[in-house]
């Protein structure tokens, strides 16, 4: 199955001035000793370093420029070690088609200025200030860039502080993601629901924003595969759901069945086509074999998507994105939708009958039957679970009229009184009130679906869409 993340190559190159080294004694040592720690640090973060050295002349940049280019790297961190020639950073840049990220990161957090002022030595000490002097540069490779429409963005810190470290790794995290999307292949099983006009896509458009691929797959291969089934495989499937899920007693055996043998399908629909996450809706004639499939997805779905392999229901295409995104940043991502609104605890409820991503579930995740899906044919296997009480964001894929873009919030899972009907449902809390939160985040037009994962990563979301080149809009 395509569910691991690609590990991504981050470039690193830092620019100095040829000038100072033999004016001042031990400052290039030094400097490479700084680039060294910042090369190993983001080698923890899962990274792929690809270190260029120190650039201090343009023949240095020229040759930093095509080894970072034949490397392929999906981003480049330019650390400033002291002040440095725009010349150095120019062809550097002009060469690559990826995100530069501009360190302005200083040795300490203040120079220590009695002990400087005590040196002495008026050339050691100016060879003391040029090793702390990062800030100098940077407005001068703001004004080139922005001269020659060269897109980047700032880190501005000392070395060892925590918030800088965080903020790299949230920019490798986000290639990361991006690098996923780019490889990731998308299955599309059956069609919309039909009058869903928000759930309606342009799957040309989705593959330009993310580099996603579109693979369309027939509900007649799931049935090949189904109608293959054996006993072994299904007693194998059914342990599965046992070890995955709390069945209730209420489960038929014969339902139980029914989504086994859909499950192993799904499974050997995903492995044939190497997918990655997958969109899906089918209604079919009553008593049809495609309808008796549709009708025992939601277990098996769910079961893909706490496997990394997310499933949107409705084919909702947007979502499933969504979801991936969600999911490659390792917060889970469960299909949603807006269920209520409960005024007297200022809260909104979201939730769906699947499927669910059951690794970011409060407590136990149930396997309850459903004699009927709400506007959907026939009966079946559902889920029910709540998200992870605590922190959670919520992502939507957006398509208006010109752009795809991404539409996030942060706020809350909390306790108290849920809906016990059989689906995925929760309580969420968001810091502007539920009402502000509704109009706030219904105005910029999402579908009515959305991907929840845990924790708040709306600032790695925004650095996935600085590096895809989408706008983010951040309601709370």
């Amino acid at each position: 199955m395509n569910n691991t993340k690609r590990q991504v190559k981050v470039g690193l190159f830092g620019i100095g001035l040829d000038t100072y080294w033999d004016q001042f004694d031990g400052l290039y040592d030094r400097l490479v000793g700084y680039q060294k720690q910042i090369a190993d640090k983001m080698g923890t973060f899962g990274a792929e370093v690809i270190d260029a050295g120190l650039v201090d002349s343009p023949e240095k940049a020229q040759v930093a420029g095509e080894y970072l280019k034949k490397n392929d790297v999906d981003m480049v961190f330019l650390y400033v070690s002291t002040y440095a020639l725009s010349s150095t950073v120019l062809p550097v840049a002009q060469k690559l088609n990826c995100p530069i990220v501009i360190l302005n990161i200083q040795p300490v957090a203040a120079i220590d200025y009695e002990k400087f002022n005590k040196m002495g030595d008026r050339g050691a000490m100016t060879g003391e200030w040029l090793a702390h002097c990062q800030a100098c540069s940077v407005p001068e490779l703001a004004n080139v860039f922005n001269r020659s429409a060269i897109d980047y963005e700032f880190i501005t810190g000392y070395l060892g502080e925590q918030a800088v470290w965080d903020e790299m790794q949230d920019w490798v995290d986000a290639a990361a993601v991006a690098a996923t999307m780019r490889t990731n292949r998308l299955g599309v099983l059956g069609h919309y629901y039909c009058g869903m006009l928000d759930v309606y896509t342009d799957l040309t458009k989705q593959a330009a924003a993310f580099g996603t691929h579109i693979e369309l797959v027939e509900m007649c291969e799931v049935k090949k595969y189904r109608d293959a089934v054996t006993e072994v495989e299904m007693e194998a499937k059914i342990a599965e759901f046992n070890s995955t899920f709390v069945v209730v007693d209420a489960c038929e055996q014969e339902e139980i069945e029914r989504a086994a043998r859909t499950s192993v399908a799904l499974d050997k629909l995903v492995e044939a086509h190497n997918l990655g996450s997958m969109a899906y809706y089918y209604e079919g004639e009553a008593g049809n074999d495609y309808e008796n499939i549709v009708t025992s997805v939601i277990a098996g779905n769910t079961l893909l998507t706490g496997k990394n392999v997310p499933v949107a229901g409705e084919c909702e295409v947007k979502n499933a994105q969504a979801m991936k995104i969600m999911d490659s940043f390792g917060v889970g991502g469960s299909f949603s939708e807006f269920y209520a609104m409960d005024f007297n605890d200022d809260i909104v409820m979201l939730g769906h009958d699947g499927p669910a991503h059951f690794a970011i579930a409060e407590g136990k995740v149930q396997l309850v039957p459903l004699p009927i899906y709400h506007g959907k044919p026939g009966k079946g296997l559902s889920i029910q679970m709540t998200v992870q009480h605590g922190p959670v964001t919520i992502l939507s894929v957006v398509e208006d009229r010109d752009k795809v873009f991404l539409l996030v919030a942060e706020g809350e899972s909390v306790k108290g009184p849920i809906l016990q009907i059989g689906n995925t449902n929760s309580r969420y809390r968001f810091p502007i009130g539920a009402k502000a939160f509704m109009n706030q985040w219904s105005k910029q037009g999402p579908a009515h679906h959305c991907a929840i994962g845990v924790g708040h990563i709306a600032n790695k979301i925004e650095k996935l869409g600085h590096i895809l080149g989408l706008d983010v809009v951040k309601v709370c």
